[in-house]
């Protein structure tokens, strides 16, 4: 009887919404590396004019990229006010984290919409802060949000979500917002990531 109430407080609303997140990121990912056209199916194109064609599939992920971003705030918002914060949804909610934004940097990156050094950079400055943070962890200790982590993730999701949907409506005017955001995204996640060492180094060396 216990372990049937454990179960259904771990699979509360909170943690259902991280999970259609992980499942939405995994549409995202298919959509985006489905060669369509080898397949026969013929994905329609926007002409918004002569120079600037905008390939539908990526208004499709762009729309699903920004409802996945969206459920990141609605969980993290319903978890804390009803209390319903579970170490099921803070790791749940890491990797959904993580396999959505990682995955498609890695992606548009390897079909040439961004610079390669961007998803360099953020994969290894998660990796370095995750493990400052489980090393805080296992001495007890909780590593906050700082602001430099703050502006990263609002610069990354931003500019993600304006390279799917072709910059759009910036590149009217040729202004490369989506790839200013970017890199200004991965210098914060340099900054952010030796703040992080700076405020943990006596953790990190403690012994």
């Amino acid at each position: 009887m216990a372990k049937k109430k454990s179960k259904k407080s771990i699979m509360n609303l909170p943690n259902k919404i991280t999970i259609t997140r992980i499942i939405l990121s995994l549409v995202i990912v298919v959509i985006l590396v489905v060669p369509f056209n080898m397949l026969g199916i013929d994905i329609p194109k926007l002409f918004i004019d002569e120079k600037l064609v905008v390939d539908v599939k990526y208004l499709v992920v762009g729309v699903l990229f920004v409802i996945a971003s969206t459920t990141d705030w609605i969980d993290g918002y319903i978890a804390r006010s009803r209390n319903l914060v579970t170490d099921f949804g803070k790791m749940m909610d890491a990797i959904a984290d993580k396999m959505l934004v990682n995955s498609v940097l890695i992606i548009l990156a390897a079909q040439g919409f961004i610079h390669p050094i961007i998803p360099v950079i953020i994969v290894l400055r998660d990796s370095v802060v995750n493990s400052i943070k489980m090393i805080a962890a296992s001495k007890g200790k909780v590593v906050a949000a700082i602001k430099s982590g703050k502006i990263k993730t609002a610069c990354l999701m931003t500019g993600i979500s304006l390279t799917l949907f072709n910059n759009l409506p910036f590149e009217l005017w040729n202004i490369h917002v989506d790839t200013v955001l970017l890199f200004i995204a991965a210098i914060m996640s340099l900054v952010s990531c030796f703040q992080y060492y700076q405020m943990n180094k006596e953790l990190i060396f403690e012994d």
